[in-house]
């Protein structure tokens, strides 16, 4: 079948998607000292890149709400995926051309952060919106290609800085680039569903009245938390703990949490079948705790990264499991309910780094007691897992009783 009748070429695509999103997420950061060295920019500025790339996304997340439903997800998709693009080329281009490197630096930024904003929005929902059966294993495996695709990133641009050298790193911020602006035509041709029918999606307002809502974006925003508060600190905390160069922190922190992240998820999506999703992400949660308080508490340093890796192992269900349930309990919830809870999901991804930066810096620079603190987000997505079973069960007990009032008439 050609990509224009076949749904398995969107998904694939959508793979590929978040691929891209996770290019543009995570190999800036790889280049910080350099851009700190050759342009001779203080590292504070140069840390406003990460802000300034997670502001422009909160910003596109909100404007999708409903921008995304009127000029289509088709087009949607296709410019994702050039502001991708044309970002990570501008990135290798623009810093030069510029009269000050910094502005250079911003504007490619800002370019490639609204691609990965849009990505965020659209690749959950269209891939909820094929027909596929195993809509909860979908959903998880492709999630899994974040993380895969952040492991790629570092592990690529490390291969290739150590054969080409770091000075050559505009060559490959334009080979990056290449995915997605591929991707983009492939996003022209392959079929692509809407998640409900033109006009009868719920609006932002019609979400906020429903009490299960809050909890689904109490889950989202614990769910970016419990993953970002470990992820974004994996680094430091290797380099800290282990008094390892920034290559191994690289490969042994941010890198084995993708990897296991991204293993849990494909594992979820093979059992899906076998195991009841709440019950899972409650399980997950617990074991996060677990991880955090083995990260925050063992003398022994491997067993501290142990705790790091398996963090991203039990954080792995929590965003696309979020995703699952809340499309099974709230069916037209269309766009506005995907983008929403891509915002709470960013807004919890800059307050668990948040967090863990604050309290170690009250700390003397203790990344172990801002770790520590961490848990809360993990503790709170358990509660709101029982109150969300709690409320999915009542709900299904009165539509079961609607269901045999009507049949007795």
């Amino acid at each position: 079948m050609g990509l224009a009748s076949n749904y398995n070429h969107t998904i694939h695509a959508c793979y590929v998607g978040y691929i891209s999103q996770a290019i543009v997420n995570n190999f800036v950061p790889l280049l910080f000292l350099t851009f700190q060295k050759t342009y001779k920019i203080p590292l504070s500025q140069i840390t406003m890149l990460v802000s300034l790339n997670f502001i422009i996304q909160l910003l596109v997340d909100l404007l999708s709400v409903k921008l995304v439903d009127k000029i289509g997800y088709r087009i949607s998709a296709v410019c994702a995926h050039l502001f991708c693009a044309v970002g990570l080329i501008g990135l290798g281009i623009l810093p030069d051309l510029a009269d000050t490197p910094f502005v250079g630096l911003v504007l490619a930024v800002v370019c490639y952060a609204v691609g990965g904003g849009m990505i965020e929005v659209l690749i959950s929902p269209i891939v909820e919106a094929c027909p596929t059966e195993k809509k909860e294993a979908a959903m998880s495996l492709l999630h899994s290609f974040y993380c895969w695709g952040s492991v790629g990133v570092v592990l690529f641009s490390t291969l290739y800085f150590a054969i080409f050298g770091i000075d050559n790193w505009r060559v490959l911020s334009i080979l990056w680039a290449v995915i997605p602006a591929v991707n983009a035509v492939a996003f022209t041709k392959v079929p692509i569903r809407a998640l409900v029918e033109d006009g009868k999606g719920l609006v932002p307002s019609q979400l906020f009245g429903m009490k299960i809502f809050w909890i689904f974006a109490l889950l989202m925003v614990c769910a970016g938390a419990s993953e970002q508060a470990m992820s974004q600190w994996a680094s430091a905390f290797a380099e800290s703990g282990l008094k390892v160069s920034k290559t191994v922190g690289d490969l042994a922190g941010p890198c084995f949490f993708a990897a296991l992240m991204g293993t849990s998820r494909a594992l979820y999506a093979k059992l899906s079948e076998k195991i009841d999703l709440m019950n899972f992400m409650k399980l997950s949660a617990v074991f996060c705790v677990i991880s955090y308080l083995l990260a925050s508490f063992s003398p022994i340093p491997f067993l501290a990264l142990l705790g790091c890796g398996l963090c991203g192992l039990s954080v792995g269900i929590m965003w696309p499991g979020t995703f699952s349930l809340a499309a099974k309990a709230c069916p037209k919830g269309g766009t506005a309910m995907f983008a929403m809870f891509a915002l709470f999901g960013d807004l919890g991804c800059t307050l668990g780094p948040t967090l863990v930066g604050t309290i170690s810096g009250q700390m003397n620079g203790n990344l172990k007691a801002g770790l520590l603190f961490a848990i809360v987000f993990p503790l709170l997505l358990i509660s709101g897992i029982i109150l969300c079973k709690k409320m999915t069960k009542e709900q299904n007990e009165t539509e079961n009783v609607k269901t045999e009032y009507t049949g007795g008439l």
